[in-house]
């Protein structure tokens, strides 16, 4: 037998395998990656597996905790490597997969044919979709709309700022609860319900559809706190909003009030960290040049090219405040040049 578990230690189910998997927490792609992963493992690796999902924040300082890998097998998707010998499965599509060197290194003398990377894919779902069919054999079209729209959303492919904004696809509503979990058990009990269900249906659950309401509204409201805080100078926007409570805001606003914009620069809190979002337009006049992940890489931060995001500690504001006046300045000075 099988069954899905969650954040917690839970008991083994009879004799079945007891699987951890570690995913980005409050991110669309990453409860996405976690649920086609244990979809897969079960239809093709073991059936009678007892699966326990446990998210993963960029943070400062140590972002794992060797005796978190508690289960029989610990799988790691759409977050950075870890060496632990452990983890037994790992998928990633960032450009700043690898803490140092050494993990690099480590990876790529991995013979296990359970740990994988690409960071062409738009999405850690369409990737571990794709390795699933080609490797072992799994059949995706039953995940194929859950692919298709974490690929959209992940890979901002939107066709323009408005439709990112509007937030009308059950996909965009799904996302926008997930970035706002009220707890640590509510993207658990999610995620089983995303390899399973049509993403409309899971949008009715009783443990979610309460939630959509006050998330609209607060959405409204982040826009119009983005409207005066927005300014936008040489193709670049900033933004600072860390003495409100929006750390979950939609991240196409800036571009939808500066189309103008090639590149933005935001600064928000939460309980644990004040973050540097570090972004470009996806419909920017122009193409952006600079390499954003490059950019968080030098201040313990990264992503990939066009998106990327540093996590500072709540006592570093600070040093929050002066990496993204740096960041500004440099992407500010970038987008001059150009126009030279």
């Amino acid at each position: 037998m099988w069954a899905w578990g969650h954040g917690g230690n839970l008991g083994r189910l009879g004799n079945s395998l007891r699987i951890r998997v570690f995913y980005h927490d409050k991110c669309f792609d990453g409860a996405s990656s976690a649920a086609l992963f244990a979809r897969f493992y079960r239809e093709r690796v073991r059936g009678d597996v007892d699966f326990v999902f446990s998210g993963l924040l960029h943070r400062a300082g140590s972002l794992f905790n060797e005796s978190d890998f508690d289960g029989d097998e610990n799988a790691i998707v759409d977050f950075k490597y870890s060496s632990s010998p452990k983890i037994t499965w790992w998928f990633d599509h960032h450009e700043s997969a690898f803490l140092s060197p050494a993990d690099a290194a480590h990876f790529e003398q991995d013979q296990s044919n359970r740990k994988f990377y690409d960071p062409d894919f738009k999405s850690c779902t369409s990737f571990i979709a794709m390795i699933a069919q080609q490797r072992f054999g799994f059949d995706p079209a039953p995940v194929a709309d859950l692919v298709h729209w974490t690929d959209i959303i992940d890979g901002a492919l939107y066709s323009d700022a408005k439709t990112a904004v509007e937030m009308q696809a059950p996909a965009m509503k799904l996302t926008m609860v997930i970035e706002s979990a009220p707890d640590q058990g509510f993207v658990p009990n999610l995620i089983p319900l995303l390899a399973e269900k049509p993403l409309a249906r899971i949008l009715e659950e009783p443990f979610v559809a309460p939630l959509l309401p006050p998330l609209l509204r607060r959405h409204e409201i982040s826009m119009e706190i983005l409207k005066q805080r927005t300014e936008c100078k040489d193709g670049t926007i900033f933004f600072d909003i860390t003495d409100h409570d929006l750390e979950g805001y939609n991240k196409f606003v800036p571009y939808y009030l500066h189309p103008e914009s090639i590149y933005s620069v935001g600064l928000s809190k939460s309980s644990f960290r004040v973050k540097v979002s570090v972004g470009s337009n996806p419909w920017a006049p122009q193409e952006p040049v600079v390499n954003l992940a490059k950019i968080c890489e030098r201040y313990g931060g990264g992503g990939h090219a066009r998106v990327g995001a540093i996590s500072f500690n709540v006592n570093q504001h600070a040093a929050a405040i002066k990496a993204s006046q740096e960041i500004v300045g440099e992407l500010r000075a970038a987008v001059r040049q150009n126009h030279k």
